[in-house]
């Protein structure tokens, strides 16, 4: 009852819809720019170039963007963003050979794209009720789990049916869809951050201790699935055929674990804190991916697959609500970009140090992957108590969100 409640709330279907088909495009671009560019005849340092420097610029234009989201509204940002990426797109398409505009276009990509994830959480406490909170940082989570599995799906589909060309356009007019039916929104339109403080600085939201801890400790979580992403496509190649699917199904069922462990967590309700609730949810999933260490045969590693996903979004759920309690007032939406940025950063790296080992033998990639993981609870556990709410200020008069 709780998630058709929440669905039925004014605004809900259509922010969630706007801000899943805009997001598809970050689960599609890292496969599209390597087989657009592949294609193209490119050599594989040059695909590595551009991959890396989309996940640069969007590691650092998250932010960035984040930070003028909170200054200037939502709207401006989201479909200015869209048309500057959505060029990023149409440079790659168009010239996927050439040594420059490739890894340019990669990078405008990457830099505008659309901040529809910080956006949507900033929105959530003005759209549902306060003892919705949960629910609706756990719906979001989980839509993250579909967007693993249906990016790289969309592209394979489109790639087969028409060109990879065909698919970074496709991704283009996501991005750009997504981008409209968000800031056409009454609650996107009416959204203002509250009077920023001035004692933020350029630090913004990082000068909250307990929000960086928290930042880095999430670090640890994206290193942990990075590692993971290698530790499946390298088992899987050590046993070609003998699971249907190979490291797509391993990949699939964690993705399937974290959606349905989202949707049970949000659908409690929680009497502990959120704070408590972080870090054990971080210790839960360290648990649970140490007996990936055993690297049983492929049908018992299926179900260590489907266990280790099950608690990644609940966990991001309760990050979600305890980043919007600790970002100093004003800065929320770029604090939700610094979230996006420390996980993805965070994930590179596992990925980066995991493909290092996994020569030699699966299970030092194993450890890597719940070490990660393991030092991030520790670390969230050890810093529990700067886990608190950051004081308030004056806000802005409260503009009321039609419901129209």
């Amino acid at each position: 009852m709780g998630y058709l409640a929440l669905l039925r709330a004014p605004h809900v279907t259509r922010l969630l819809l706007g801000t899943l088909l805009g997001r598809l495009p970050a689960g599609m671009t890292a496969l599209v720019i390597a087989l657009a560019l592949r294609e193209a005849g490119a050599p594989y340092g040059r695909i590595g170039l551009a991959t890396a420097a989309y996940a640069i610029s969007a590691a650092v234009g998250g932010p960035v963007l984040g930070r003028i989201v909170d200054r200037t509204g939502q709207p401006r940002v989201l479909l200015a963003s869209a048309v500057v990426a959505g060029g990023g797109y149409a440079l790659l398409a168009l010239a996927p050979a050439s040594p420059l505009a490739a890894p340019i276009g990669a990078a405008i990509a990457g830099l505008a794209m659309p901040p529809l994830e910080p956006c949507l959480r900033s929105l959530w406490p003005e759209v549902v009720e306060e003892k919705q909170l949960d629910t609706a940082y756990a719906f979001d989570s989980a839509s993250q789990q579909i967007l693993y599995v249906a990016g790289p799906l969309a592209v394979a589909g489109i790639a087969g049916l028409f060109s990879p060309v065909a698919a970074l356009w496709v991704a283009a007019g996501l991005g750009l869809a997504g981008a409209l039916i968000v800031a056409t929104t009454a609650p996107a339109k009416a959204w203002r951050a509250p009077v920023r403080e001035h004692s933020a600085g350029l630090l913004g939201p990082l000068r909250s201790p307990g929000l960086v801890l928290l930042l880095v400790g999430l670090a640890g979580a994206g290193w942990t699935v990075g590692a993971q992403n290698v530790l499946f496509i390298a088992y899987a190649e050590r046993h070609t055929g003998a699971l249907p699917g190979g490291a797509g199904t391993l990949l699939a069922l964690a993705a399937l674990g974290g959606l349905l462990g989202a949707l049970g967590y949000g659908a409690v309700k929680w009497r502990s804190s959120t704070a408590t609730r972080t870090w054990v949810m971080a210790a839960a999933m360290a648990a649970s991916y140490l007996p990936l260490l055993t690297l049983p045969g492929p049908y018992p590693m299926a179900a260590l697959a489907f266990l280790s996903g099950i608690v990644l979004a609940p966990l991001l759920a309760a990050a979600f609500v305890l980043v919007a309690e600790l970002a100093p007032t004003g800065t929320v939406t770029e604090a939700f970009a610094w979230l996006v940025t420390l996980f993805a950063t965070g994930n590179s790296l596992g990925y980066a140090v995991s493909g290092s080992l996994a020569e030699d033998s699966l299970r030092p990639v194993a450890l890597c992957a719940a070490g990660g993981i393991a030092l991030g609870a520790l670390l969230l556990f050890g810093a529990r108590r700067w886990f608190h709410t950051a004081p308030a200020v004056t806000a802005r008069p409260a503009q009321p969100v039609p419901v129209g």
